[in-house]
This record gives structure tokens, sequence and C-alpha cells, in this order.
């Protein structure tokens, strides 16, 4: 199965989770979560192995700087605010840091293919107006990078989807802010629609019924006849596992 590194803000979070349910080798946010152009570089240089596909989701140009040294701090690691000063990163900065993270991952895999998101997270903090020219900024900041990196190189509009397709509320978290599950789960669907090969959809198809069969939850667990329903559904288990090779499914 397809190894994929998803870095970046909470949103990457949500659909790497979804990746690694469907038994993708997902590996989400290793050092943390990443909000900004440059705390998603810093992340990419301390990978050393990268797999072939990479999501780099975006969720704000803010960044704060340690006073003492001048460098964006990935994490404040809840030190006092007099320590910080936060500022905005421009288009042409945010651009800088996406094209050298490109760039590393070129290094370090010339065959990566880069799957750039912007996260349809809003930021209240900043007031609804300046959470939309964050989000302006990395979109543009994107754009620029897609059109002129090339090949391997692309955008996928999560931003988009939540804002323009799934307006209803139901589909936002109680804070309304984040989206919800089934938000999320529309997104990770359109996105294995745009990306995944036929063999790739096929298995999430596959695996998805054994995976709810397993996860059902009997009124009678001692009846013969879920005892013949868990007994069929450990063999369809073992079958995908024969016919997937490295898929590990437990069965107790």
């Amino acid at each position: 199965m397809e190894e994929m590194l998803f870095v970046g803000s909470c949103f990457a979070d949500g659909i790497g989770r979804r990746f690694a349910e469907e038994r993708f080798r997902a590996t989400v946010n290793p050092f943390g979560t990443m909000y900004n152009p440059v705390s998603v570089l810093h992340t990419l240089q301390r990978i050393e192995n990268v797999p072939r596909v990479v999501f780099l989701t975006l969720g704000t140009n803010h960044v704060y700087i340690l006073k003492e040294t001048g460098e964006v701090v990935d994490n404040c690691q809840k030190r006092p605010a007099r320590l910080f000063e936060e500022r905005v990163l421009s288009v042409d900065e945010c651009v800088e840091n996406l094209e050298r993270a490109v760039c590393l991952l070129r290094q370090r895999n010339p065959q990566v293919r880069v799957v750039f998101t912007v996260s349809p997270i809003r930021y209240a903090k900043y007031g609804f107006h300046g959470s939309q020219l964050s989000k302006a900024t990395l979109l543009l900041a994107v754009d620029r990078v897609v059109t002129g990196m090339g090949g391997g190189v692309c955008y996928f509009p999560a931003y988009e989807l939540v804002l323009d397709e799934l307006r209803d509320y139901r589909f936002y978290a109680p804070d309304m802010l984040h989206p919800s599950p089934q938000a999320v789960d529309y997104i990770f669907e359109r996105l294995t629609a745009t990306y995944l090969s036929d063999a790739a959809r096929q298995f999430i198809s596959e695996w998805r019924a054994v995976k709810d069969a397993l996860a059902h939850k009997p009124f009678h667990p001692e009846s013969v006849e879920y005892r013949a329903f868990r007994e069929k559904t450990r063999l369809r288990a073992r079958q995908l596992m024969q016919k997937y090779p490295g898929l590990d499914i437990a069965l107790d």
C-alpha cells in the first residue's frame, strides 16, 4: 500500500487519520501540528526518508518569532507571550518557504509528488476578515508555487469544497469553525476520487466492508448467528490479507 506523509495544520491530522483508517501507510505530523509555511518547512528539514506522496496543508500565514533569537518558533511551549512577537508572512515570504520545501523533498526523493491544500478551518482569534486575508495570502502563494515548480506539484481545493459546496452548518463541528466528521469524510471521498488509482479505490471498498463488519456490536454476542457472522468476517479478513500482502488485520 502507498506510503504517504501529511504535514501541516489540524486539517492534515484529520485527513491523514482517514487514510490511516483505510490502512494506508500514513505518517501524520511526526513532530506536531504545523500551521504556517515556515513551520512546515522546519518539519520537512527533519525528515530523512521522504515517501512518494506528500500532502502539505497550510493553516495560516501568522508566525511567532522568539525575540531573543529572531527565529520563527513552531511551538511556543507555553512560555510567556512577552517573549514572542507575532507577525504575518507576505505572499513572497510564503512562496520562498514553500519552494524551499518542494526542492528539499525533491532532493530526498526525486519521484515525490506534492499535494498542497489550504485548511478550511477559520481562525476566529484574527477576526473573520483577518482569517480570510490569511487564507487569501496562502492561496496566492500556493498558486505561484504550483505554477512555477512544474510537474509533480498540485493543489487540492479542500478550502473551496467546504466554503462553496458544504455551506450548511451541519458540516461544521459545534465550535462552528472546524469541519465536522461528515465534512472530512466528504473531502476524503473527493480526494481519493481525484488522486487514487482504480486499484486503490477497489481496496478501500473491500477493506471498508471488512472494517465495518469487525466493528459491529451485537445485541446477543453469544448467539449462534453472531458466532457464524464473526467466523465469516474473519475468513473475509484472511482472504483480504492474502490478496494484499503487507496488510495486517487484528482478528481478535
